[in-house]
Protein backbone atom coordinates (compact mmCIF):
# COMPACT_ATOMS: atom_id res chain seq x y z
CA UNK A 1 0.00 0.00 0.00
CA UNK A 2 1.10 3.24 -1.12
CA UNK A 3 0.56 6.19 1.61
CA UNK A 4 0.06 9.58 1.19
CA UNK A 5 1.76 11.78 3.69
CA UNK A 6 2.97 15.42 3.89
CA UNK A 7 6.01 17.04 4.84
CA UNK A 8 5.17 16.47 9.04
CA UNK A 9 4.56 13.12 8.28
CA UNK A 10 7.73 12.26 6.17
CA UNK A 11 9.87 13.60 9.16
CA UNK A 12 8.59 10.91 11.27
CA UNK A 13 9.10 8.04 9.15
CA UNK A 14 12.01 9.19 6.87
CA UNK A 15 14.48 7.10 9.52
CA UNK A 16 12.05 3.98 9.39
CA UNK A 17 15.25 2.12 7.59
CA UNK A 18 13.75 1.64 3.72
CA UNK A 19 11.28 3.81 2.60
CA UNK A 20 10.21 4.71 -1.03
CA UNK A 21 8.51 8.34 -1.73
CA UNK A 22 6.94 9.06 -4.57
CA UNK A 23 6.87 12.73 -5.31
CA UNK A 24 3.78 13.95 -7.76
CA UNK A 25 0.70 16.10 -8.68
CA UNK A 26 -2.60 15.60 -9.26
CA UNK A 27 -2.17 17.33 -12.75
CA UNK A 28 0.68 15.13 -14.06
CA UNK A 29 -0.55 12.48 -16.21
CA UNK A 30 2.63 10.36 -15.79
CA UNK A 31 2.43 10.88 -12.01
CA UNK A 32 -1.36 9.26 -12.81
CA UNK A 33 0.27 6.52 -14.85
CA UNK A 34 2.49 5.28 -12.32
CA UNK A 35 0.33 5.42 -9.14
CA UNK A 36 -0.93 2.00 -9.37
CA UNK A 37 2.27 0.57 -10.42
CA UNK A 38 3.68 1.54 -7.65
CA UNK A 39 0.79 0.28 -6.00
CA UNK A 40 1.27 -2.86 -7.44
CA UNK A 41 4.99 -3.29 -6.36
CA UNK A 42 4.30 -1.74 -2.71
CA UNK A 43 2.10 -5.46 -2.84
CA UNK A 44 4.76 -7.65 -4.07
CA UNK A 45 7.95 -5.91 -1.88
CA UNK A 46 6.84 -6.00 1.81
CA UNK A 47 9.72 -5.29 3.28
CA UNK A 48 9.68 -1.92 2.16
CA UNK A 49 7.31 1.31 2.76
CA UNK A 50 6.06 2.92 0.22
CA UNK A 51 5.02 6.81 0.54
CA UNK A 52 3.43 9.60 -1.96
CA UNK A 53 3.43 13.25 -1.54
CA UNK A 54 2.19 16.01 -3.72
CA UNK A 55 4.74 18.74 -4.25
CA UNK A 56 2.15 21.42 -4.65
CA UNK A 57 0.86 20.71 -1.12
CA UNK A 58 4.66 19.99 -0.02
CA UNK A 59 6.45 22.55 -2.23
CA UNK A 60 9.85 22.74 0.53
CA UNK A 61 10.28 19.28 1.08
CA UNK A 62 10.30 19.15 -2.42
CA UNK A 63 12.85 21.35 -3.02
CA UNK A 64 14.96 20.19 0.05
CA UNK A 65 14.63 16.80 -1.54
CA UNK A 66 15.92 17.99 -4.78
CA UNK A 67 13.14 16.78 -6.92
CA UNK A 68 13.49 18.67 -10.22
CA UNK A 69 10.97 16.99 -11.96
CA UNK A 70 7.90 14.82 -11.38
CA UNK A 71 7.10 11.99 -11.04
CA UNK A 72 10.13 11.30 -8.83
CA UNK A 73 10.41 8.49 -6.93
CA UNK A 74 12.76 8.25 -4.24
CA UNK A 75 14.41 5.38 -2.18
CA UNK A 76 15.76 6.55 1.85
CA UNK A 77 17.74 4.51 4.03
CA UNK A 78 17.95 5.64 7.58
CA UNK A 79 16.69 9.27 6.37
CA UNK A 80 19.33 9.33 3.20
CA UNK A 81 18.40 9.60 -1.06
CA UNK A 82 20.48 6.53 -1.55
CA UNK A 83 18.28 6.49 -5.54
CA UNK A 84 16.14 8.64 -7.75
CA UNK A 85 14.14 7.50 -10.57
CA UNK A 86 12.30 10.17 -12.94
CA UNK A 87 9.52 9.56 -14.64
CA UNK A 88 7.61 6.80 -15.76
CA UNK A 89 8.65 3.35 -15.92
CA UNK A 90 6.38 0.24 -16.27
CA UNK A 91 6.03 -2.06 -13.41
CA UNK A 92 9.55 -4.47 -14.05
CA UNK A 93 11.65 -1.62 -14.10
CA UNK A 94 10.32 -0.36 -11.00
CA UNK A 95 10.23 -3.99 -9.66
CA UNK A 96 14.26 -3.84 -9.98
CA UNK A 97 14.66 -0.24 -9.19
CA UNK A 98 13.10 -1.05 -5.59
CA UNK A 99 15.13 -4.21 -5.34
CA UNK A 100 18.15 -2.75 -6.13
CA UNK A 101 17.98 -0.25 -3.87
CA UNK A 102 17.00 -1.31 -0.42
Amino acid sequence: MVKKINSKEFEAVKNDGVIVVDFNATWCNPCKMLAPILESVSEKITDVKFYAIDTDQNTELAIKCGVSSIPAVMIFKNGEKVAENIGFVPEDAMMEFVNSNK
